[in-house]
């Protein structure tokens, strides 16, 4: 691995115009494909197998002008204070907004609060339901227009008029800014790492190409193997994430290799040959985490995980190839202004040589080295230390809640949320959340009143509706209110008993019963993910424990890497709890109703945070080994891996804690609690597990650390990926070999 990846470093930077070219050609060539490829589907949900589905389904089949799966978007009005809406004067108000909104972009049918039985006991509140022809992820901007523009010349007369459903513009979605605020600290972090304006942009350049290269080809692709345009979300975050990790580091090792004296063409040959292995390694692992989302069997976040691993799989390519390509246009221009001199064969002047002699004497090892050392001789102090601060930050993982957080979780200010509250004043939180039962029978309107008279019996229920059979009389369908909320754990736990009932009066009607609407199909969903979540994590760990096996060619190193990253997983689902379900430190977080975490935040989770994390271990773990293969003692393999890849992997981690923590300030609550995570996930994984723990681990192992069975060392291929064959490559010192070690001091320092 490592010889072939040295021959393609080389000749990348021997050829780096034809590389440059090939991969501009590249990115014109999709972005042709995309601008003229037929528009991308709309976006679509579906969970095959569950009971939701299965009757939504139905629906659609007995029910063909219902638009069962339309968006709807529920009004609520209030009439001024002193007034009831049954007076003459308001009533023809109301009557005016539902004529309004009946005649709105997308709208199929509106009801009358006056004919649906729509109205308050107090007659001071009411509601009307518009259904669209669409599904909510397909209503239009121009729909979203005129449903508010209905809003605003109903709220003129002096109504109080509020509007929540899934048809509902949802505000605050992320508009860009969190990405550029990203981008800007990740350009600072840079600069102040590597001292040079040219090797901090080389991250960035080929980030932004890995992901505008896989972007458009998602576009180009969209009708074709049926990606959304959302499809693209977790490819652009992730491959911002890893395009300017990998490169960071190979750039970073190009630098290092240089400093030790190697000539130009060979520093690249050995940075891809080492850091590129490490790279094509660490792109593998969360190639395995992304494309394991298949394991949950909700396609949308199947297409968008395999979505996301090809936009990896273009970051690890550009690493190895567009990245030393670009190294040949600025050999020298990467390093520190100060340092580039030499490196250009010109002697320093006397002045010059006078500072840097008194810097080499000022040096001191880098923080990393220092750090290394100090873990090294207390390393069960450390250990303990970090594993016992994770446990306690992740005790509240055990009381996770998942759900999809609904209007009543939104921000205070937010239509959704004032409909909400007002239809849970006037008529109860159980409105908000709606159940559907569909009855399926030879006489299905006498079954389904039956059914109907039954389950208005049942505990948290607060009324059954009439039934509505379809035109042959063999599905009907009642609409169920719960006592509670669609958020709350007793309305999950009466979808649960209802269910049960149901399937034993569907025995003795010989009848088939089925709960949906959208409150039925949030819970399925989240119950969904919760079942998958085990056998994604095995898959995940499983495969990838298997990679870095054949990395580091040990035992121990994959297992302990795969505990650490529980450990941050588990750290990190604590305090989201804390902060968005128990509502601690709800004010710094903005967080205006505290509710269940949403059932995608684990899955998303883990595979990002999984990826970064082995990133990590890889980049770190195999400078320790090569050193370690190179005689060196277990501590002392440890602190030349600190030395080395400490300040880098610091460096890439707070990337990506400030990439993240910018999405805290966006104005969605959902956007929010992934920036959160994902932000509090990675420092814990990257500072204090791999940081701390990891070489405190290896301190106390030992050699045992790197322990095989000879028989499977014999049966696995030698990967190579510390470029121990590199060994002999040939190296034209452009400096004296005593000069070598006082360079790499300044350059690490």
């Amino acid at each position: 691995m490592a010889t072939f990846l040295c021959k393609v470093g080389r000749f990348a930077f021997r050829r780096r115009g034809l590389v440059s070219l090939l991969w501009l050609a590249v990115l014109v060539g999709v972005g042709f494909a995309a601008a003229t490829a037929p528009p991308p589907p709309a976006d679509t949900f579906s969970m095959p197998g569950t009971e939701s589905q299965k009757a939504f389904d139905l629906l659609e089949e007995k029910f063909p002008t219902m638009s069962v799966d339309g968006a709807t978007a529920r009004v609520v009005v209030r009439a001024p204070a002193g007034a009831k809406l049954s007076d003459p004067a308001e009533r023809a108000k109301v009557e005016t907004l539902v004529g309004a909104l009946s005649k709105a972009p997308g709208v199929v049918s509106a009801s009358d609060p006056f004919k649906a039985d729509a109205l308050s006991q107090d007659g001071t509140t009411a509601y009307a339901v518009a259904t669209y022809e669409v599904s909510a992820l397909k209503v239009s901007d121009e729909a979203h227009k005129g449903l508010d523009k209905v809003l605003e010349d109903a709220r003129t007369t002096g109504l109080v008029v509020e509007a929540g459903g899934d048809a509902v513009k949802v505000e605050g979605a992320p508009g860009g800014g969190a990405e550029g605020i990203g981008i800007l600290v990740s350009a600072v972090v840079l600069v102040l790492t590597f001292g040079s304006m040219i090797a901090a942009g080389m991250p960035l350049l080929t980030a932004i190409t890995g992901v505008a290269i896989g972007g458009a080809a998602i576009t180009a692709l969209g009708s074709t193997l049926g990606l959304s345009s959302t499809t693209s979300t977790l490819a652009l975050m992730i491959g911002l994430a890893v395009g300017i990790d990998y490169a960071l580091f190979i750039v970073s090792r190009y630098r290092s290799e240089l400093a030790e004296g190697r000539e130009r063409r060979d520093a690249v040959g050995r940075a891809v040959g080492t850091a590129g292995s490490a790279v094509v390694f660490a792109g593998l692992t969360v190639i395995v985490a992304l494309a394991g989302l298949g394991v949950v069997n909700i396609p949308m976040l199947t297409k968008m995980g395999l979505a996301a691993a090809g936009t990896v799989a273009v970051s690890v390519l550009i690493a190895i190839t567009l990245v030393p390509a670009l190294l040949g246009f600025a050999p020298i221009k990467v390093m520190p202004r100060r340092e580039r001199r030499k490196y250009y064969g010109k002697p320093l002047t006397r002045r010059q040589q006078s500072k840097a002699d008194k810097r080499a004497a000022r040096q001191k090892p880098n923080l990393g080295t220092r750090w290394a050392a100090f873990v090294v001789r207390r390393p069960l102090a450390v250990l303990l230390l970090g594993v016992v601060g994770l446990g306690v930050v992740a005790v509240p993982a055990a009381s996770l809640q998942l759900g999809l957080p609904g209007e009543g979780t939104m921000a205070a200010d937010t239509t959704q949320r004032k409909a909400y509250d007002l239809m849970s004043e006037s008529f109860g939180a159980g409105f908000n959340g709606p159940l559907m039962v569909t009855v399926q029978a030879r006489d299905a309107a006498a079954t389904a009143a039956d059914v109907g008279k039954e389950l208005g019996k049942v505990e948290g229920v607060a009324a059954v509706t009439a039934a509505t059979p379809n035109d042959k009389g063999d599905t009907a369908v009642l609409t169920l209110i719960p006592e509670t909320g669609p958020a709350e754990l007793a309305t999950e736990e009466l979808v649960g008993r209802i269910r049960g009932i149901a399937d034993g009066l569907g025995a003795d009607h010989g009848a088939e019963i089925l709960v949906t609407g959208q409150t039925a199909l949030f819970i399925d969903f989240s119950r969904t993910l919760d079942d998958a979540m085990l056998p994604y994590l095995g898959l995940v760990v499983g495969l990838a424990f298997l990679l870095l096996v054949l990395v580091f060619r040990s035992l121990l190193v994959p297992l302990k890497a795969a505990l650490g990253f529980l450990l941050s997983v588990g750290a990190a689902l604590g305090a989201v709890v804390a902060v968005f379900q128990w509502g601690w430190l709800a004010d710094v977080f903005g967080v205006d109703q505290p509710g269940p975490i949403m059932s995608t935040l684990p899955i998303f989770m883990i595979g990002v945070v999984f990826g970064l994390a082995m990133d990590y271990e890889v980049f770190l773990v195999t400078r320790m080994r090569e050193a370690y293969v190179d005689g060196a003692r277990p501590g002392e393999a440890v602190v030349t891996g600190f030395r080395y890849g400490g300040r880098v992997v610091g460096a890439a981690a707070i990337i990506m804690v400030s990439v993240f923590s910018g999405f805290i300030m966006e104005a969605n609550v959902f956007v929010r609690m992934v920036g959160f995570s994902l932000a509090i996930a990675v420092l814990f994984d990257a500072f204090i597990v791999r940081m701390a723990l990891v070489p405190a681990l290896f301190a106390l192992l030992g050699r045992s650390a790197w322990w095989l069975p000879r028989w499977l060392d014999r049966l696995l291929p030698n990967m190579d990926v510390e470029g121990e064959k590199l060994g002999g490559a040939s190296a034209t010192p452009l400096l004296p070999t005593q000069q070598r070690g006082e360079r790499e001091a300044r350059i690490q320092g």
